[in-house]
């Protein structure tokens, strides 16, 4: 897992949605920045796909930025094409962008396992979260809520320390290309 303390990994990727090309710089929130890397196809990110939109739409997207990111090898897994994403996230009305990391080098420096997989920044773009978004899993009847991600979010946003008590993410690995 990526340490937490170390700097946003530096990006630059396509929008599927608006074509545009974007930073890390052009995410970044005042106080909190949530990446997350999720796909199209994934059981356990469409298990918590109307959370995700939630959390888009309940923070402001200027003091919390937020982007998703998909790093899977398309050719394996047609679904998560770049047309297919974009489909997905206007289907959705995504209020955060959604990324295409082609070249997977952006999973790589994230040190990113599997979908879904987050990391929150600090408003120093330090990291200080890095796991699960909350204990639900496709099938255990545990509601889909967000906490685990919702926590560490409002306690920089009322400028407290996050919890080191984090734990990591579970779902599909990323489909890395051979």
């Amino acid at each position: 897992m990526l340490p937490l303390g170390t700097p946003i990994p530096d990006f630059k990727l396509p929008d599927t949605v608006s074509g545009r090309t974007l930073t890390a710089d052009d995410i970044a929130g005042k106080h909190a920045t949530l990446v997350m890397f999720i796909c199209n196809h994934c059981p356990f990110v469409k298990h918590v796909l109307d959370e995700l939109v939630r959390l888009g739409n309940d923070y402001d997207l200027g003091r919390v930025g937020m982007v998703a990111i998909s790093s899977n090898d398309v050719t394996g897994y047609p679904q998560d094409r770049p047309e297919r994403m974009a489909e997905l996230a206007r289907e959705r009305h995504f209020p955060f962008p959604y990324l295409f990391d082609e070249s997977q080098n952006v999973a790589r420096a994230f040190n990113a396992a599997c979908t879904p997989d987050f990391y929150i920044f600090d408003g120093e773009r330090r990291l200080v979260y890095r796991g699960q978004l909350d204990d639900s899993r496709p099938g255990n009847g545990k509601p889909v809520t967000g906490q685990d991600l919702r926590a560490a979010i409002d306690a920089l946003l009322a400028g407290d320390a996050v919890s080191e008590d984090q734990k990591p993410s579970i779902g599909c690995n990323i489909k890395w290309r051979e």
